[in-house]
This record gives C-alpha cells, structure tokens and sequence, in this order.
C-alpha cells in the first residue's frame, strides 16, 4: 500500500497546482516596428500606427500582471512580412504577422522566453465582426487590420507564461 500512496500523493500535489508555476508579470511592454523599412508605401500607411495598438491590445490583455517589478515584455514586428504581406495578398488569405517575442528579466539570462510568433488568417477570423464576410475583405481595411491586432496580442497573453 504505501508503494502506490506516495505516487498518488505526488500525483495529486501536482495535479492541485502545488508545483505550479508563478504567473509571470509585466512591468513594460515594447513593440518595436521599423516602418521606414516597409517598402511599399500603402502598408507603410496601413501600419503606421501598429506599434502602438499592438502595445494597448496587450496591455489590455495583461492589466491584470503589470506590476513594477516584473520582466520586460519585447515584441519585434517582422517588417518585411508586413511589407510582403500587404504587397502579395490579393485577399487576406496570405497575409500575416510575425514578431518576434522576448520575455526578459532585470539581467538576460537562460531564464528568458524567446520565441517567434506567427499569426495567419486562421487566427485572425476568430477576431472577425459577427456576420463579416470574409470574401470583402482586404488587407487595408479597418476590420482586417483591427482583427489582426487582437489575435496578435491574444497569442501573446497566452503564452506569456510558457
């Protein structure tokens, strides 16, 4: 009996969260997207603000982790996805939004979460107006642009404790 108590046990403390891991906080968030390097001047406009609404749909996110001594939460726009993104996509259906992700403490370490994130129009349409059409969309329109936006920032919530 006592062989199959002890493995139960452990599997319940960790089955309870005992072992769970802290959530991690936030005590600033960056998003860096280097606009002059997007070549084709209409995403260069569409985009113009991204840096911007991607750092509020994130910190709307995680309002609930902002703390003052948390890690720095930096996001990497890949300029050249947005460029191609917008250049090559006749519909929606080709384009996304790649980033890459770093969730550092005080002094880097091997402790720090790197990661590239990609986010496609699988992501996206869950973010869609109720009752959109997804076949009049475009890449410039107001309601691609702010779905974009949301999964991007949702991704990242997610996995800002893996």
């Amino acid at each position: 009996m006592y062989r199959f108590a002890t493995p139960l046990a452990f599997a319940m403390l960790v089955a309870t969260g005992a072992f769970a891991k802290d959530a991690v906080m936030i005590k600033e968030i960056v998003v860096e997207t280097d606009l002059e390097a997007i070549v084709n001047p209409e995403a260069a406009k569409r985009y113009g603000t991204l840096a911007t609404d991607l750092q509020g749909a994130i910190a709307a996110r995680l309002a609930d982790r902002i703390a003052e001594d948390g890690m720095t939460l930096t996001v990497d726009i890949s300029e050249a996805e947005l460029s191609n993104s917008f250049t090559e996509a006749a519909g929606i259906a080709d384009t996304k939004l790649v980033g890459d992700i770093k969730v550092a403490g005080v002094a880097s370490n091997a402790l720090d979460n790197v990661y590239t994130l990609t986010v496609s129009i699988e992501q996206v349409r869950l973010f869609f107006p109720a009752g959109m059409d997804e076949t009049t969309l475009t890449v410039s329109s107001d309601e691609y642009y702010t779905s974009l936006i949301a999964a991007f920032a949702d991704a990242v919530a997610v996995r800002i404790d893996e």
